[in-house]
């Protein structure tokens, strides 16, 4: 339900001054394109808004500000202190599902253009705002508009990463296991039934141990985590009846890999930690899991600390808050691979936002008039 958000990001940009137009994502392109994830489900309508601020002048570097419009589930909605759906303010904060993650930085960015044009600025080389769909499972909104010809010299990423600049980021794999049991009754579940939700516990139990060999020697920045690679068995389903044995069972998992690693490469050990379930196990040997790949499947990025970009955007928060932002990595994932395969260095800097993909999640609205302040 990205357009009516979509929506309100086109009026936004056009209070902007600017000329807001559709960047619509093209199934058979995006299937195509280097970068690509797979993906199952329809995007049909689906598009990304951009803008164009025209440089006024020459000497300047050109640059891409991009957020996204998509937001996760909002988990356990009955236990939000308020709906998850409906901005509420409290003090500095507004709490909602994608208020942080990331709305306020596409506000943020939308914002220093705005302020900038009403004072009579013009850049000295091309800016281009984009607000995408389709971060949060595969990034195709992003490598749609590179795909629609977009190019700039460098690319800030209004995430919420308020009090440094993310310059390294993991790749992800999503990755289904699809397992058939033997239905029967319960009662004779012992000699007649195979279940197949147990089978995915000992599928699971295989896949930590590939996680756990994974953290073992991480190479540089993530050794200085104590553990980087993260496995999310995210959506588990199986089963009709708690009288019968399931049938079948489906788990649904994340996990991420370090920049430089294929994803193929990640594919294989996945494939490989499910064999070694399967060696340990007859019965499962007898019910073959099948493996699926559905979402993400992307590399990690790196830019350096060195880059126009890093040295630039930290000398600006300097300005402002007397002290210089420190380049991190993290052990998520966002759309900065996208420019960085394409040669583009692209970091992330936005709003303070907490609890992301979580409970409450909330952002300081502070926070996003200085992340604004910051990128202008």
């Amino acid at each position: 339900n990205e357009e009516p958000g979509q929506k309100i990001v086109e009026g936004a940009f056009a209070d902007c001054g600017l000329q807001p137009r559709s960047v619509h994502l093209d199934a058979e392109a995006l299937r195509g394109a280097e970068g690509a994830s797979p993906f199952s489900w329809d995007i049909e309508g689906k598009r990304n808004v951009v803008a164009g601020w025209p440089a006024g002048g020459s000497g300047g570097r050109s640059l891409i500000l991009n957020g996204h419009v998509d937001v996760v589930p909002p988990a356990a909605e009955e236990v939000w202190t308020h709906p998850p759906f409906r901005a509420v303010r409290e003090g500095d904060w507004i709490y909602g599902r994608g208020a942080g993650d990331m709305k306020a930085g596409l506000a943020a960015m939308s914002g220093a253009v705005r302020a900038l044009e009403r004072s009579g600025y013009a850049p000295a080389a091309d800016v281009q705002l984009q607000s995408v769909v389709e971060e949060e499972c595969t990034g195709h909104g992003a490598l749609q508009c590179l795909l629609d010809g977009a190019r700039a010299d460098a690319c800030v990423i209004t995430e919420p990463h308020p009090d440094h600049l993310t310059v390294a980021q993991v790749g992800v794999l999503w990755f289904h296991v699809d397992l058939a049991g033997i239905p029967a009754h319960a009662a004779r579940a012992s000699y007649l039934g195979f279940n197949a939700i147990d089978a995915a516990v000992e599928v699971l139990a295989a896949l930590r141990r590939h996680e756990a060999q994974l953290n073992e020697n991480p190479p540089p920045p993530y050794d200085a985590f104590e553990h980087p690679i993260n496995l999310n068995p995210g959506v588990i389903s199986g089963g009709d009846w708690p009288s019968t044995v399931a049938a079948a069972c489906t788990l649904s998992c994340r996990i991420g890999l370090y920049p430089g690693q294929d994803p193929e490469e990640a594919r294989a050990g996945i494939e490989a930690a499910i064999a070694e379930a399967v060696a340990a196990s007859p019965r499962l040997a007898e019910n073959q899991p099948h493996v699926r790949y559905d979402g993400f499947s992307c590399e990690g990025s790196v830019v350096g600390e060195g880059e126009p970009l890093v040295q630039t955007l930290s000398g600006a928060y300097e300005k402002l808050h007397g002290e210089r932002l420190p380049a991190l990595a993290t052990t998520a994932t966002t759309d900065a691979r996208h420019f960085v395969r394409r040669g583009i260095p692209a970091v992330c800097f936005g709003p303070r936002g907490e609890r992301i993909h979580g409970i409450d999640e909330r952002v300081s609205l502070r926070s996003v008039v200085e992340s604004a302040q910051v990128l202008g």
